[in-house]
């Protein structure tokens, strides 16, 4: 009998301890959830996108502006460069939570870890030292520039769509402000955190072409120019808006379409110039592994070092070239 309440009893307990883990895990979840989840992130996203207008005026102002540095002494430094604010506008529009002075110190301490590297490791000259720290320290603003590039087309990809559920919303009966919190709240990253912006600015008092103003400082595209100046010339003379932003989203279509057209009739080229630009290292690679002793000169000899340092120079020159044959703009 002792034996059974005693197997009932550490029953018991491992099933209290059971659900007592499970409840803590389940709790410590909730909080992760509430601080860290997707809501939170999207909640903190859109806080950060308002702090990203670069308005000065009073209406303007009851925005948060976006801090260039966490550090208050970089961030005073900063904002006495002129061109701090354009280089965190520039992050923005990458839609990296990145500050001013992170890209800056990581270009710095790249730049400056290779140049040691290739001086007091590598033995190489101080020219050298200084062409392999000016590449690595412009590394990460590189892929600023992709990651902005990247976030821009898919921006403009988006607009025609974009500009289908306006009209539709206009069409409707609904207000324009309404049309763009639909825009906000039905459509992918990133015109939705844009447009949902736009309407935050004007439900905090700013003006709707002071808002959609910002909205082309912070996306610096054509397209969108194009429908922000609609849409103002609209509101001062009067027209028929629906119609205007139905023919723009038709006009970028078939732009868009066009530009795919042309990826396609040089993409021949294209591969050409990455072929001439991979196959000397691929083939320099292959014969190393072959016959290191034939190779060994190129480096060790000063002709050899004078040749490979001629010969990158030359090809650098000629994947300028190559870009600028393949790269059409329309």
């Amino acid at each position: 009998m002792l034996q059974i309440l005693g197997g009932n009893a550490f029953l018991m307990i491992s099933v209290l301890v059971f659900v007592a883990v499970l409840l803590l895990l389940e709790g410590g979840y909730l909080f992760w959830k509430s601080y860290k989840g997707p809501e939170a992130k999207k909640i903190e996203k859109r806080l950060q996108a308002l702090s990203a207008s670069s308005d000065h005026t009073k209406q303007a102002q009851l925005l948060k502006q976006g801090m260039l540095s966490d550090v208050p002494v970089i961030e005073r430094f900063l904002l006495s460069m002129a061109r701090a604010e354009r280089l965190g506008r520039f992050i923005f529009q990458a839609g990296l939570n990145w500050t001013v002075s992170r890209l800056v110190l990581t270009c710095a301490v790249l730049g400056a870890i290779s140049f040691t590297l290739v001086i007091y490791l590598a033995h190489q000259t101080l020219l050298l030292g200084a062409v392999v720290g000016a590449i690595f320290a412009t590394a990460p603003l590189l892929y600023v520039s992709y990651q902005r590039t990247r976030r821009l087309d898919k921006f403009e990809k988006q607009l025609p769509d974009a500009l289908d559920l306006i009209t539709r919303a206009l069409r409707s009966g609904h207000a324009f402000s309404s049309a763009l919190q639909m825009v906000g709240d039905e459509m992918a990253e990133p015109i939705a955190g844009e447009f949902r912006v736009v309407h935050d600015e004007v439900n905090f008092g700013v003006s709707l072409q002071q808002a959609l103003t910002n909205l082309s400082v912070r996306v610096p595209l054509t397209d969108l120019r194009y429908f922000i100046v609609s849409v103002l010339i609209q509101r001062e003379s009067g027209g028929n808006l629906t119609e205007v932003l139905g023919n723009l989203s038709r006009l970028i279509r078939e732009r868009l379409k066009l530009i795919s057209k042309v990826r396609i009739l040089s993409s021949e080229g294209r591969l050409s110039a990455w072929i001439l630009g991979v196959m000397p290292f691929a083939l320099a690679g292959v014969m190393y592994l072959v016959n290191p002793a034939f190779m060994a000169p190129l480096w060790k000899d000063p002709i050899g070092i004078a040749i490979i340092k001629y010969m990158l120079i030359l090809m650098i020159f000629g994947a300028f070239i190559l870009r600028k044959i393949i790269k059409i703009h329309v």
